[in-house]
């Protein structure tokens, strides 16, 4: 694998386990946008950009940096991709205790359990889960990962 840097608007091509390719777009703050695609060959950024965004979660930095997600190219962000996701945290040890945690400043705040409902849990993912995770997503199956980080 190739070093590259991570550099926010990044478009980043992952070969999944299935075969197939699918596509992210280096966000801030160590995030990552998944886009709503996969494809057996290599799509161009404009054939890229045509899709929704899947989800949005942090991923390590050397997912990047030691290539295994191999950069194609860079565009500015758009507006919609500026502003972070909230995400939420709720405590393992009291689970009826929420916060907010906002990722664009760091702020957290505490929560209540319905204002965590759709938001993603404030984690940091390692790159086999996100391959998974978007395999599962395509193939109509759960994926084991998410669910032990929903809101419980």
């Amino acid at each position: 694998m190739i070093k590259q840097n991570r550099v926010i608007g990044d478009f980043l091509e992952i070969k999944l386990p299935n075969g197939k390719l699918a596509y992210a777009r280096v966000l801030d703050k160590a995030s990552v946008a998944i886009y709503n695609v996969i494809n057996k060959k290599a799509l161009d950024i404009s054939e890229v950009m045509k899709h929704d965004m899947l989800f949005t979660v942090a991923v390590y930095k050397d997912v990047i940096v030691d290539g295994r997600w191999r950069k194609i190219g860079n565009r500015p962000l758009e507006e919609g991709l500026k502003k972070l996701p909230m995400k939420f945290i709720q405590d393992e040890l009291s689970p009826d205790f929420f916060e907010l945690y906002n990722p664009n400043n760091g702020d957290i705040i505490p929560a209540k359990k319905e204002d965590c409902i759709g938001l993603e849990r404030a984690s940091v993912w390692e790159a086999e889960n996100v391959e998974e995770r978007i395999v599962d997503h395509f193939n109509g199956k759960s994926n084991i990962w998410v669910e032990k980080m929903k809101l419980k």
